[in-house]
């Protein structure tokens, strides 16, 4: 396969001034539902992008598990790589893609830990083995083998019920406050409609982008 003449062109919508929601977080709240109508493999998957203080980056897919006029919320370990780059350098940026629509989100902003009480309810939510596995797993820390993390969960499943579970000090949520949000839908001729919102203060500007 030549990847040169890997190709594809996008045909299914159009985006324009004069119809997005003049509030970008009501527009994404628009296209999330219609990524879901379009059943839209893993919806709610978005690239999570951090760097270091010296700005190395890097990219991971985490799950968009709340959403608010306050920003994009995900859960992990506080000390896996994403998190502690997150507490040298809270600004981050989201990548949502959504192909069956030929759409993406990307945002930028500032990533913040979640009160402890978001936290804890959404913890409380998961279902057991994956309240566990919170627990037993130092997250981005090197370990011996898989060996080792299954020995791991069986002996802690078998030595704490399903009501014992808390959530560790270590584990919580993220709340990503955004600056700039752009939303990109495909079009014919890799003439691409790109809608750039950035906040000032509280006021959102638009821009249309070249593609």
């Amino acid at each position: 396969m030549e990847l040169a003449d890997v190709r594809k062109d996008y045909r299914l919508k159009a985006l324009d001034e004069s119809e997005i929601d003049r509030n970008p977080m009501k527009q994404f709240e628009t296209w999330l539902t219609e990524a879901f109508e379009a059943k839209a493999n893993e919806p709610t998957a978005m690239v999570l992008s951090t760097s270091t203080p010296d700005g190395t980056p890097s990219s991971r897919v985490v799950l968009l598990k709340a959403f608010t006029e306050q920003g994009f919320g995900f859960f992990t370990n506080y000390f896996s790589r994403k998190g502690s780059e997150i507490s040298k350098n809270q600004k981050v940026a989201l990548l949502f893609h959504w192909p069956e629509l030929e759409r993406q989100v990307r945002i930028e902003g500032v990533a913040k830990q979640a009160p402890a009480a978001v936290s804890d309810e959404y913890f409380n939510s998961r279902p057991y083995e994956s309240r566990l596995s919170a627990v037993i797993s130092n997250q981005s820390q090197v370990v011996p083998n898989r060996a080792y993390l299954e020995k791991l969960w069986t002996g802690q499943m078998d030595e704490l019920a399903e009501n014992q579970i808390v959530r560790p000090d270590y584990w919580g949520g993220y709340i990503v406050d955004p600056t700039k949000i752009e939303f990109w839908q495909g079009r014919p001729s890799r003439l691409h409609d790109r809608l750039l919102f950035t906040r000032s203060s509280e006021q959102w500007t638009i821009s249309r982008l070249a593609p």
